[in-house]
């Protein structure tokens, strides 16, 4: 028997594979509802790879069973619907979800710097985020915890989503049946974008812990109580 190359195996190992199937198969049986589901879906931070179901919808529009313009409008319209819904999970929810939960617990001072941070670099970051592997299906969240406008918000998000889904549409269409093989090589870009998380992590856990565990937007407590 042949011994199979060695090419990366963790690089190109597919762990999404069945959800890639699941995908084809939705969009096969539901045409555009079911890009609009899916990448609704991957916008309210559930994990489909939009690349994937954008890419397979472009292989939809080399096949002829779709137009390139129906694609990004329901890919485009399942990415706000999903922003908008982690979004208003952000909104409503800041108070129960961050200040009274003790698994992801953020005390009063830091959301103090969430709330600056987004008012000082909101839209660069809501823009570009949604144009990032990975973090893009969750910046909606931090924007909806933060209060920002919410029409600022939104078109912001449009305009970062529509590279995304457009590019990835004329990608599909212009790969054809080889959709599934440029899949595996733009997996790539998820482990960058997961090395740039943990790298980012471990820095701040370390200046931290160089602060004195002082977190950000805290003030150091005053060495004493104060003199009578």
């Amino acid at each position: 028997m042949p011994v199979p190359p060695m090419l990366h195996p963790i690089l190109y190992a597919d762990i999404t594979g069945p959800i890639v199937d699941f995908c084809v198969n939705v969009i096969n049986d539901t045409g555009l509802v079911g890009v609009f589901l899916l990448m609704l879906a991957g916008s309210a931070c559930i994990p489909i790879p939009s690349e994937a179901v954008m890419l397979f919808a472009g292989f939809n529009v080399y096949s002829g069973d779709q137009t390139l313009l129906g694609i990004t409008l329901a890919g485009l319209a399942g990415n706000m619907a999903g922003s908008w819904l982690t979004y208003a999970a952000g909104y409503y929810g800041r108070l129960d979800l961050l200040e009274k939960n003790r698994l992801i617990h953020l005390s009063p001072s830091r959301l103090v710097w969430v709330d600056n941070w987004f008012k000082r670099h909101g839209d660069a970051t809501v823009f570009f985020a949604r144009l990032l592997p990975l973090v893009r299906a969750f910046i909606s969240l931090p924007a909806g915890v933060a209060k920002m406008p919410f029409w600022r918000f939104t078109w912001l998000t449009a305009l970062g989503s529509l590279p995304w889904v457009l590019g990835f549409g004329l990608l599909g269409r212009e790969v054809g049946s080889n959709w599934k093989e440029w899949r595996h090589h733009l997996q790539v870009l998820d482990y960058l974008v997961v090395a740039a998380i943990l790298g980012l992590i471990v820095y701040a856990v370390i200046r931290r812990r160089r602060r004195g565990g002082q977190g950000p937007g805290e003030a150091p407590e005053a060495a004493g109580a104060g003199g009578a």
